[in-house]
């Protein structure tokens, strides 16, 4: 969960620094910056939710489960 806070605020900064260069005479251009924002938000949740895993998929086993398992022959 902390690597998503960061990784939003640090995109949040990335944003608002696109958003005043590409302003032009305007103060602010909100409409990319949270364009940019709303995309970074999707990105990471799609990462995170892969990232945790879904019911059914294995994990793949360490050494030490494998000899356990194993028939002694």
């Amino acid at each position: 969960m902390k690597r998503f806070v960061v990784t939003l605020l640090v995109c949040a900064a990335v944003c608002a620094g696109v958003g005043l260069l590409v302003s032009g005479e305007d103060y602010f251009d909100w409409g990319v910056a949270g364009g940019l924002f709303a995309l970074a938000v999707v990105g990471e949740s799609a990462r995170t939710w892969l990232r945790r895993g879904r019911p059914g998929i294995r994990r793949a086993r360490t050494p030490k489960d494998s000899r356990r398992e194993s028939s002694g022959i």
